[in-house]
C-alpha cells in the first residue's frame, strides 16, 4: 500500500465529469478518478475547510464516528473492476467496512485520517507525472497547472475505457 495525498477536485470537459487526482507521497504517480457531482463537492468543502451550517453526510458520519469513540485509521483505495473503484474504511480495532473512494476520502479528509492505495492498483491506473515535487506536502502551483493540463488531454477511456466511479 501507498499513501496518497489528495491533489484537488477538477471538472474534466467537455463531459462535466468532476475528477479527483491523488498523488503518491514520495513518488510522482497520479490517480484520477471520475466521481459524482455531490462527492466532488463534499471533497471540495473538506479540502477548503467549508463547514455548512447543518451537516452533509460525511460530517454527520464522522460525528457519529466520534460520539461511539470510533476512530476512522484509515482508508485503502484497493482495485478498479471493470470501471469501478473499491475502497475500504479501516475503523478502531480493525473493523473494514467496503466503500466508493469518493465517500472514502471525503470522510478522511473531515477525520484526517490517511488515505493509501493498492501498489497494483497504481501500477495498473496510475498516470506518471514528472518534474513534480514529491516531497512537498503542500499543493504546488505548478501542480495545480499540471492537474488542469492533465484534464485538458486525458478522458476515461484513457483508463482501459472505464466508466465513472459508481
Amino acid at each position: 500500500m501507498r499513501e496518497l495525498d489528495v491533489v484537488g477536485v477538477r471538472v474534466e470537459m467537455p463531459s462535466n465529469q468532476p475528477i479527483v487526482l491523488l498523488r503518491e507521497v514520495g513518488g510522482n504517480r497520479y490517480l484520477p478518478i471520475w466521481i459524482g457531482a455531490v462527492e466532488a463537492t463534499a471533497i471540495a468543502f473538506a479540502q477548503q475547510g467549508v463547514v455548512p451550517p447543518r451537516p452533509l453526510t460525511h460530517d454527520l458520519f464522522k460525528d457519529v464516528l466520534e460520539a461511539m469513540g470510533t476512530a476512522l485509521e484509515q482508508v485503502r483505495i484497493t482495485e478498479v473492476r471493470d470501471g469501478t473503484y473499491y475502497a475500504e474504511l479501516v475503523f478502531t480495532g480493525g473493523v473494514e467496512v467496503s466503500s466508493r473512494p469518493s465517500d472514502s476520502i471525503a470522510l478522511a479528509l473531515r477525520t484526517g485520517s490517511p488515505i493509501y492505495a493498492a501498489d497494483m492498483l497504481l501500477d495498473e491506473a496510475g498516470v506518471l507525472m514528472a518534474d513534480g515535487d514529491s516531497e512537498s506536502d503542500e499543493v504546488s502551483e505548478d501542480e495545480v497547472a499540471k492537474f488542469r493540463e492533465f484534464l485538458d488531454q486525458v478522458s476515461p477511456e484513457d483508463f482501459h475505457g472505464q466508466p465513472p466511479e459508481r
